[in-house]
């Protein structure tokens, strides 16, 4: 389980497909602390690290991804120089500053429209995100969604479309500050909006 909260921006430095894709991302991590087999959320999904090492001064750690998973996340546009947002998996006892996210994406998002909100650029921006139509029932205004891994309240929903603000500090702690429109983002809605339309049998 996650949080949304991004701890650290990753860079893929290399991308080597195969029958599972393998993708090494350079972090800040000290990879010493990640062992084999832990889960790190990489800009959404969670992915099991299969092997680590050093870059220079920095760490890095690779995953797999399975072709079910480039197809049904952004991991398939990826390559050297991509910048993931990371998160490492909750421990017991942590904050949850964000809500419940589990890493699972249930399809892929797209900035229609995003806007400044306030005086000058040190404002926050308002993104309009277009949501595939399957998942809009899903999304509530003041509800939770992850997008790109990161926690993001819902303002309004209109239709497909949902905006989320977001402040200056998670525009310069995540990818998300460079997102235009047409930038395509991970969704996973909140799982708790899953559970009830199941057990409603919607």
């Amino acid at each position: 389980m996650f949080t949304g909260i991004i701890t650290d921006i990753g860079t893929v430095r290399r991308v080597t497909p195969g029958a599972d894709t393998r993708i090494e991302i350079v972090c800040s991590y000290d990879v010493a602390t990640i062992p084999l087999g832990a889960s790190i959320a990489c800009s959404g999904p969670c992915l099991t690290v299969i092997e680590t090492g050093r870059d220079g001064a920095r760490g890095w750690f690779a995953v797999e991804a399975s072709p079910e998973t480039l197809k049904r996340t952004t991991i398939g546009a990826w390559a050297a120089g991509t910048r993931v947002n990371l998160e490492r998996a909750l421990r017991v006892g942590d904050e949850l500053g964000g809500h419940m996210v589990s890493g699972h994406v249930d399809g892929i998002a797209e900035v229609v429209r995003r806007e400044t909100v306030g005086e000058g650029d040190g404002g926050s921006a308002r993104f309009t995100i277009r949501a595939p139509a399957n998942l809009a029932r899903f999304i509530a205004e003041k509800g939770s969604v992850a997008l790109g891994g990161v926690s993001l309240t819902v303002n309004e929903v209109d239709g497909s479309d949902f905006a989320v603000n977001v402040i200056p500090h998670t525009l310069a702690q995540t990818t998300l500050g460079a997102a235009q429109v047409g930038t395509r983002l991970n969704l996973e809605v909140d799982p708790i909006a899953r559970y009830v339309a199941r057990l409603r049998g919607a």
